[in-house]
């Protein structure tokens, strides 16, 4: 089991952050054995559809630019303008194969990984030329595995390269008795399907080194229970600070909650587990709103605030059950509320009047009409 620095073990997957930063820096999965072998099997391609042109195009080279007159030969001046115009032919010559494997050499890497660029691998780092780390790496399960992966190919190809040859020497011999022309053109075609034919071979490797990479990259990425940890706070914040921002904002909301209960023109009870502050201005308001509302202790204190401010308190206990579960802080009560409210409200106004005028108030029904989709009988 792979460990960190600290000697914990690596023991879990990586975070999305992490596999991020990994490839911002450049570590993505590669293979180096399927890049050659993409790269040997489309040049093997390559020569089978584009070999005849190539051919033919470096004989005309040989015939055009190598058949110099006697004068040329004396003229030592005109050598570099020949050279530059056959080393141009050559090239304009083998250019298509050339552009085919330059293409090729970008994209076959990003099979396993894809796309990436970064220049981080390229900063010197001190621990790269450390020597004890540096033997660390030859005798690692990496270092094993790249052993193996060079016995591997070494085994393979020279076995089916033998093969080959044991196979075809007679040909290649009897290549003697042909025409210049037809003996390089099929010497050239046996050659080009050999060289298909041994780049194949190295599929058992691929076959085996990629499935390692792809478990060699994903061990190197896995994080201690600690990196986890340490990941979460800095991505999260710490969980003590954000529990004492969480506090502080409810003691702010609290707070302002509180200025609101004096301007409250009724605070609904149930009596004592829950208490709604309620205001109504019928030139500027829709319907009521909620301006403070809270359980047990903050209701105690609503109430309270409410009494010291000659707020009236209404007890109507599955009123404010209904109020307390189904309204939100400085929003308008639900609809289905409107008609109880509406009643409470009347009673308050009448209250007012009693109070001014004298006299003894009526008692309230508590039996306001509530809808059944907004009761709630059961308490805190």
């Amino acid at each position: 089991m792979a460990e960190s620095e600290t000697g914990q073990e690596r023991t879990e997957e990586a975070t999305e952050k992490r596999k991020k930063e990994s490839r911002d820096k450049g570590e993505v999965v590669r293979s180096k054995e399927l890049t050659t072998l993409v790269m040997m099997l489309v040049s093997g391609a390559g020569f089978v559809f584009l070999g005849s042109a190539l051919v033919q195009d470096l004989m005309q080279v040989l015939r055009a630019h190598l058949s110099i007159e006697r004068a040329q030969i004396f003229d030592l001046a005109s050598y570099p303008g020949l050279l530059f115009d056959t080393l141009q032919f050559s090239l304009f010559s083998v250019m298509p194969l050339f552009i085919l494997l330059v293409v090729v050499a970008i994209v076959a890497p990003m099979a396993l990984g894809g796309w990436t660029f970064s220049i981080k691998p390229l900063k010197p780092e001190l621990k790269k030329m450390d020597p004890i780390k540096g033997l660390g790496r030859v005798f690692s399960l990496k270092g094993l595995m790249e052993l193996v992966k060079a016995l591997a190919k070494f085994l393979l190809v020279g076995a089916v390269a033998y093969f080959l040859l044991k196979n075809n020497i007679e040909g290649f011999v009897s290549l003697g008795n042909e025409s210049l022309v037809q003996g390089i053109s099929r010497m050239g075609e046996e050659l080009m399907w050999m060289f298909i034919l041994l780049s194949s071979v190295l599929f058992f490797v691929v076959l085996v080194d990629t499935p390692f990479q792809m478990w060699d990259h994903s061990r190197k990425q896995k994080m201690t229970l600690q990196e986890i940890k340490d990941e979460r706070k800095e991505t999260d914040g710490n969980p003590e600070v954000k529990s004492k921002i969480r506090q502080t904002q409810q003691e702010i909301s609290q707070r302002r909650m509180m200025e609101e209960v004096p301007k409250a023109d009724v605070v609904i009870t149930n009596p004592t587990h829950f208490a709604v502050a309620l205001r109504y201005d019928q030139s500027n308001m829709g319907a009521p709103i909620v301006v403070a509302l809270g359980a047990d202790e903050i209701a105690g204190h609503i109430r309270r605030i409410a009494v010291a401010n000659d707020v009236p308190l209404l007890s109507a206990p599955p009123l404010a059950r209904s109020l307390y579960y189904h309204c939100e802080l400085n929003e308008e009560i639900p609809g289905g509320l409107f008609l109880a409210v509406a009643q409470v409200l009347a009673y308050v106004y009448q209250l007012r009047q009693y109070e001014f005028n004298g006299g003894v108030a009526p008692e309230f029904d508590t039996d306001v009409p509530i809808p059944d989709d907004l009761k709630r009988d059961s308490e805190l």
